[in-house]
């Protein structure tokens, strides 16, 4: 295992390289509309720019191997699954049609939760939204300066889940998207929290879906309401996901 796990970086990498070496080739290129406009590019440029490319594709956050709060390592090939490329907040049609501004809707799988699907189209899948304190009132930053501190504080392995570790990838004053990566087989899972105007002065939304694969084992749900009962206790009114209501998610996952 150890030595297909070798043979699979190593892999990763010459591709990587041969991305670059492409990148570096357009650069240079006759045809290539900087070049035409304002004279040639010298191979240092070029070499810096491909140079570039490698780095960029060896650091970013979907092609580096693991996170760097794991608890552990394990030599052998990662099966993140392609980052969705809708996630955020934006204008979406419901599953009868009727339009709305929120997160990704979660589709049919038992993997995945979203405050922002209507509970009566899609109960399954539904979850309440988090309120902060009163006391804070109108202070959305000191709200999302403490959800940013809650989610920096997860206890990558807790309930035996997300071993690989995490990492904010998106802070943003209404909207935090971040990565959390299983232990062995390198699943990603993406969480979302954002303040959404027309949902409630106080009311944060929540979304935590797996990427790949049909069950879930119980993942999802266990990382919101871990993150739901920090956030219990620092005044917020932030429920998390009820078995007793979502039975369809429990029977399919075989929850205990």
């Amino acid at each position: 295992m150890k030595e297909f796990g070798r043979q699979f970086l190593i892999l990763q990498v010459i591709v990587s390289l041969v991305i670059c070496v492409d990148l570096t080739l357009a650069l240079v290129s006759p045809n290539n509309n900087r070049c035409s406009e304002g004279g040639s590019i010298s191979r240092q440029d070029a070499f810096k720019a491909g140079f570039a490319g490698f780095a960029f594709l060896a650091g970013s956050p979907e092609t580096a191997f693991g996170f760097d709060n794991k608890v552990a390592s394990f030599d052998r090939p990662k099966r993140k699954g392609p980052k969705p490329n809708d996630l955020g907040v934006m204008k979406r049609m419901d599953i009868v049609g009727e339009e709305y501004v929120g997160l990704k809707h979660c589709g049919s799988a038992p993997n995945c939760f979203v405050s922002t699907d209507n509970i009566e189209d899609d109960p399954d899948h539904n979850i309440p939204s988090w309120s902060w304190p009163e006391e804070y009132g109108d202070d959305r930053k000191k709200a999302f300066e403490q959800l940013v501190s809650t989610i920096n504080s997860y206890e990558p392995g807790q309930s035996n889940i997300d071993g690989g570790g995490f990492k904010i990838i998106t802070n943003e004053s209404s909207y935090i998207y971040t990565q959390f990566e299983s232990l062995k087989n390198g699943y990603y899972d993406d969480l979302e929290v954002a303040y959404i105007d027309g949902y409630g002065k106080r009311n944060v939304q929540v979304r935590s879906s797996s990427r790949i694969g049909y069950l879930d084992f119980g993942v999802n749900a266990k990382r919101i309401n871990y993150i739901a009962k920090d956030l219990r206790s620092k005044g917020w009114d932030a429920p998390g996901v009820e078995y007793k209501t979502h039975q369809n998610y429990v029977i399919q996952n075989e929850i205990e």
